[in-house]
């Protein structure tokens, strides 16, 4: 362990409770969430909520959809998805086991923590679908659980991609629908 690593800090959940503001707790270390989101950025979220809303209440399947709730993955990593698809018991408070789909719409300045940490944390962690949405190139790509980055599935505006989130539903990603 080099010198500089044992100065720094490694919070917990306990300590994250505590703290005013909008954070995530990455392996033991604070990410500020702040400023808030871009207008874009929440028009795609809110399009997502509405469609995967409307189709899970069309499905009558015991799934939940959620903006800005957060996921305690463990005691030093919490993180809150844009938006996330939870099917069976549905949560209090926070959730604390893996939601069946997590959703992140890239902004410019935590793109890495999307495409890059957050990636590995819900691949590790059992999120079936991992859809990354791009407002730059207008593209959905969906890392199922188990996918290597690279070898993922991208759609366009053109193209829609189908979840089997539990066993009595589905839902369709349409891109033309997020961009909109």
């Amino acid at each position: 362990m080099s010198t500089a690593s044992r100065f720094v800090p490694n919070y917990t959940v306990d300590d994250y409770r505590h703290w005013d503001g909008d954070w995530q707790l990455i392996e033991g270390v604070p990410v500020a969430m702040s400023p808030s989101p871009f207008a874009v950025h929440e028009r795609i979220a809110t399009e997502f909520v509405k469609s995967f809303g409307s189709q899970i209440d069309q499905q009558g399947c015991d799934c939940r959809v959620y903006a800005g709730l957060d996921w305690i993955v463990s005691d030093n990593t919490v993180v809150r998805p844009d938006v996330m698809v939870v099917c069976g018991p549905q949560p209090e408070r926070h959730l604390e086991r893996p939601p069946v789909v997590a959703v992140e719409i890239l902004s410019p300045s935590p793109r890495e923590l999307d495409l890059v940490v957050k990636r590995r944390i819900y691949q590790q962690n059992g999120v079936a679908f991992y859809v990354i949405a791009d407002p730059e190139t207008k593209q959905v790509e969906i890392a199922r659980t188990g996918t290597p980055p690279g070898e993922s599935e991208t759609i366009d505006e053109e193209q829609t991609a189908e979840l089997q989130v539990s066993e009595d539903c589905q839902i369709t990603v349409n891109a033309r629908q997020a961009f909109r």
